[in-house]
């Protein structure tokens, strides 16, 4: 499977690029600062430059894939404007990309909690904006998996997970939210669903396998 990643150098996707590579998928990424292309040249990434708060339309910088992931973000310390044009429209962006290549699976990274915006004012926008975007996903037609990690970590990771709805806040290493999206590209019974995703005591593809719609 070809995949394409929007949000390529960002922290969860440099960490799953090699676990789609080692299980055979070719990964195309999409970036937006041409100096990050050598090294995901040489872990054998195939880089594509191309600013999706910038550029209206996505369908080259996707190009043939058989499957997307939306990893972008506009990052800490950004403002409001930024949330709604990179977090919501690039996710927006990449949809009609999709379905202008004939793309039809399209994986998520969102976040929990969405539905209850909480603390600052930018952090709400922020809570919104991912919001708007899944749910412009959910009504695309695409073969969707949405997933929403709860507060993320740099600690090791322990391959062990809660997936779910409504889930209480928790955290989990960013090592083990590429561990999910790597099975879940492999695992089509994950297409149309969302879940949240914290540290747990399941393994991954037992906990991907017990839920439900």
């Amino acid at each position: 499977m070809k995949i394409a990643i929007a949000g390529a150098n960002g922290q969860i996707a440099r960490l799953l690029h090699p676990m789609l590579i080692e299980a055979g998928h070719e990964v195309r990424g999409i970036i937006r600062k041409k100096e990050q292309a050598d090294s995901l040249e040489e872990i054998g990434v195939e880089p594509v430059v191309a600013d999706i708060e910038a550029e209206e339309d996505l369908s080259d910088a996707v190009g043939d894939a058989d499957a997307v992931l939306f990893a972008a973000g506009a990052g800490a310390g950004s403002g409001a404007e930024r949330k709604w044009s990179v977090d919501r429209d690039g996710a927006i962006k990449l949809i009609d990309a999709c379905k202008a290549n004939g793309i039809h699976r399209y994986v998520m990274i969102s976040a929990m909690g969405l539905e209850t915006p909480r603390g600052s004012e930018v952090f709400r926008v922020y809570q919104k904006a991912k919001l708007e975007a899944d749910n412009a996903l959910k009504k695309s037609g695409l073969d969707y998996t949405i997933v929403k990690p709860g507060r993320l970590t740099d600690d090791s990771p322990s391959g062990l997970i809660e997936a779910g709805k409504n889930l209480d806040s928790g955290e989990i290493p960013r090592a083990d939210v590429a561990a999910v999206l790597a099975a879940v590209f492999d695992d089509d019974s994950t297409s149309g669903l969302e879940f949240d995703l914290v540290s747990g005591d399941q393994p991954i593809p037992e906990a991907l396998k017990n839920l439900e719609m």
